[in-house]
């Protein structure tokens, strides 16, 4: 009978130590510069990593930073149909040549001295320019006036890839005044 309890006793011993020294060690919080607790797991390097990407996660649910890493991946944020392809990877050059199409507004249409036809736009800089057919913005080109409809054309490049054509037409057109 003492020798059947002397086996069980060494059996719970072994599982004990056995569980113990397979159990991790468990967290220690420490307090940080928002009083709030930060979990560190050890001081080894990898716990160093761990107590660095707890308190990152804690500025983030705090709002104090955000963070998107694309890894590769199109920004979700950006629609498939906006996108463009930029010409070079600088800065936009000043005046409407930097300018995207979305962000011109057709105010009218003149004929010039020689019988052509201009159109006059405001920017995004609040500033008027008249442009020709086949002057160019950022992302397009002007490829027509029609003074009779009060429209402008623009060949816009965009890269979509459920469009076949590496661009698309975007008509702008004059808005009436009211009459007041």
């Amino acid at each position: 009978m003492i020798r059947h309890r002397v086996g069980w006793l060494i059996a719970v011993l072994a599982l004990t130590l056995l569980v113990s020294a397979s159990a991790p060690a468990f967290p220690q919080e420490q307090e940080a510069e928002g009083n709030a607790p930060v979990r560190i797991a050890s001081a080894t390097p990898s716990g160093e990593a761990v107590e660095d990407i707890l308190r990152e996660q804690e500025k983030l649910m705090r709002g104090q930073r955000f963070s998107y890493d694309p890894a590769g991946r199109r920004d979700p944020f950006l629609s498939l149909y906006e996108q463009v392809r930029l010409k070079d990877q600088g800065k936009r050059p000043k005046g409407i040549a930097g300018m995207l199409v979305t962000e011109i507004d057709l105010v009218g249409i003149v004929q010039d001295a020689s019988g052509g036809d201009v159109a006059f736009f405001t920017g995004s800089d609040n500033k008027g320019y008249f442009m020709k057919v086949g002057d160019q913005v950022f992302d397009g080109t002007l490829i027509g006036v029609d003074p009779r409809t009060g429209a402008v054309t623009f060949r816009q490049e965009v890269d979509d890839p459920r469009l076949i054509k590496p661009y698309r037409d975007v008509v702008k057109k004059l808005s009436p005044l009211e009459e007041s």
